[in-house]
């Protein structure tokens, strides 16, 4: 018996791009551009891609595996062609066992039945039969958290209530090998934690896992091994803080404008063990910024400015607003600059750009964005941006009749402010 679980052996992809004029309806409008000088009638070659190339690995099984890439890298092609959604140009693959994915978790439901008929229509779709429904139905409906709408048509469910119930039926399969696409962050808050504690059940059950994740912290939590693909390409297989600080350093984009005369050339965030990605809240850390100059120009200042998940920006600043002026720059000169920060922000993952600006003349000239995020951990459960590091420093139950006295006889200089403005 192999003790593999998922194995690409030189797999390759190729994709065409545009309509391909297989019938006579697409054909007559085709012809028609082409008499009229829009275009080919066909150019089969010109629309040729190829979405994977030469992709081979192997997964022991009971593995947890990362797979992380930019956008169009590849990743969900991979993913389609382990599933058997699709079949590869080339190469070959190898599933031992009972596969199951939680690519999308409200696939395969009825919008006109019930919660109740859907976890069935669902969970047959994804490889169980009635008996073992059956045997999980009450498992699935608790971790769901729906058993007042059960009878309700899921089509009057909320997003979020069709997503946990999708990830409630997907995640009780109890499959050999688990493939996982971006579904972890579905649901609030409370159900998240029960999503990733669900998974680590999977884990440890023995399954293989594959994870797809732009959250490089559910990567790093999750997996032991970790590829990084790169237009298609593998670009190198190792743990997961290796494959991440590689993918961090190529997953920075400079947005430079046209004959614009300074660019930032580096950007690199650290704490004081180096860590570049995973940081506590209210750890220092700090922003180091290289500025190179292609022509001489004045009166510049460096911005850092970050935005959560959703890119709304919670912090800014610069080099001039905290007193140290502008610079000046000549062709040639590189100008070094490190911010030091206090993390005082609640768990997340967050995204840091950099600008060169100058202010007397509202100019922009480059600005640096982070292909990937920095992951904030706290120790206690606190959300939003911020962490004002909150403590409990007094809770009583009172007597409903001394509710009220107690609010108008007990002094404000009596209650512990002070002690917790210490505390903090």
């Amino acid at each position: 018996m192999s003790d593999i679980a998922v194995a690409m052996h030189h797999v390759s992809k190729k994709f065409r791009k545009g309509e391909l004029h297989t019938s006579l309806r697409d054909l007559i409008p085709a012809i028609t551009r082409k008499l009229v000088g829009k275009g080919p009638v066909d150019s089969v070659d010109s629309r040729e891609f190829w979405a994977l190339q030469d992709i081979s690995f192997e997964i022991p099984k009971g593995e947890a595996f990362g797979i992380v890439g930019a956008n169009g890298a590849g990743k969900s092609t991979m993913l389609k062609l382990i599933s058997r959604i699709m079949n590869p140009t080339s190469g070959s693959i190898e599933i031992n066992g009972r596969l199951s994915a939680l690519i999308e978790v409200s696939a395969g439901f009825h919008p006109d039945l019930t919660g109740r008929e859907n976890i069935y229509l669902n969970g047959t779709i994804l490889g169980m039969n009635r008996k073992e429904i059956a045997a999980k139905f009450d498992q699935i409906v608790d971790f769901s958290g729906l058993s007042e709408f059960l009878d309700t048509p899921v089509k009057r469910y909320s997003s979020g209530m069709y997503a946990r119930l999708g990830f409630s039926v997907a995640a009780h399969v109890n499959p050999d090998v688990m493939i996982v696409d971006e579904v972890l962050s579905v649901g609030d808050f409370v159900f998240q934690k029960k999503c990733v504690e669900r998974m680590k059940e999977v884990i440890n059950s023995g399954a293989t896992v594959l994870f797809v994740s732009h959250n490089l912290k559910t990567i790093a939590d999750f997996c032991n091994r970790c590829l990084l693909v790169e237009r298609g390409k593998m670009r190198m297989i190792g743990t997961p803080t290796e494959v991440i600080r590689t993918y961090m350093g190529t997953s920075r984009v400079s947005v430079i404008h046209d004959n614009s005369p300074v660019s930032v050339s580096n950007v690199r965030v650290r704490n004081a063990q180096g860590e570049t990605m995973r940081f506590t809240s209210g750890e220092k850390v700090w922003v180091d910024v290289d500025v190179f100059a292609r022509q001489a120009c004045k009166k510049l200042a460096v911005v850092i400015y970050i935005t959560d998940e959703s890119y709304y920006g919670v912090f800014d600043t610069s080099t001039e607003r905290l007193g140290h002026g502008n610079f000046n720059l000549e062709p040639g000169e590189t100008f070094n600059c490190s911010f030091e920060l206090r993390l005082n922000l609640a768990s997340g993952a967050f995204r840091l750009q950099v600008f060169v600006y100058r202010y007397d003349n509202e100019t922009e000239y480059d600005r640096w964005e982070s292909g990937s995020c920095i992951y904030v951990e706290t120790a206690v459960d606190v959300r939003g941006s911020a962490n004002c590091f909150p403590k409990v420093v007094r809770h009583e139950v009172l007597p409903a009749q001394s509710a009220l006295e107690f609010a108008q006889q007990t002094p404000l200089k009596d209650l512990p402010v002070a002690a917790a403005e210490e505390d903090v």
